[in-house]
Formats: structure tokens, sequence, C-alpha cells
């Protein structure tokens, strides 16, 4: 279920770049949920083979280059689903920052289950 929530959550993130970015189209609401579906897989499967290929330069350029391979998931998805365009590598880029931060919140307001945390203080 979490697997899923947190596809929703990528794919609002989507759909936020497609109205911010130029250079990147998703035809239509089904291809932006399986975008976001697909991306989380693309994430957890691909993303860690291509970070430990990276590595040596991800060090030298104290993280930034994760990035550059963020921006690659993004191309990797747009090659895969036929209804999902990204024209450049600047598309992609600012099309993954936006998809991170957006995930950044929702994971914020979703909990490792996939459930809404509610936080409550006492005093």
């Amino acid at each position: 279920m979490g697997f899923f929530v947190r596809a929703i959550i990528v794919a609002l993130g989507l759909w936020l770049a497609t109205a911010c970015v130029q250079g990147i189209s998703i035809d239509s609401p089904e291809t932006l949920i399986l975008a976001g579906v697909l991306l989380g897989v693309v994430n957890s499967i691909v993303r860690p083979i291509a970070i430990v290929l990276t590595l040596p330069m991800t060090i030298m350029t104290l993280g930034f280059f994760l990035m550059v391979i963020n921006a690659g998931m993004v191309a990797l998805v747009a090659w895969m689903l036929p209804g999902m365009q990204v024209d450049s590598f600047g598309a992609a880029f600012w099309t993954a920052l936006i998809v991170s931060l957006v995930s950044i919140v929702g994971s914020w307001l979703v909990g490792p289950k996939g459930k809404i945390d509610v936080i409550v203080k006492r005093r």
C-alpha cells in the first residue's frame, strides 16, 4: 500500500513539473499515474546500480551528481513510456528536482508504512 501512496506522490510531482517545466509533456492522467509507478520501480532497481557505478563522481562533486542520476531516471522513464516526452537534459533535470522536492514534502506527510501520520504534542 505504501508503494502506491508514494507513486501517487511522485505522480503529483510529475504533474507539477509538466505545469512548470517547458520540454516535458505527459499525454493523459493514466500515463501520469503509470509514469509515477514506473519511476518508483526504476528508482528502486536501476538507481542504486547507477549510484554505485558513479560513486567516485558523486564523491568528487559532493553529492551533486545525484541530481544528474535523478535526471537520467526521469529520461529513462520517458524513453520507456510512450505517452511521456522529455525534450532535453535540462527539462529532465528540473523535472527531477521538482519531483524530489514534492517527494520530500510527501514523505513528511506519509509515514514509512504509507499512512498519513498525525503528530500530537502533549504537555
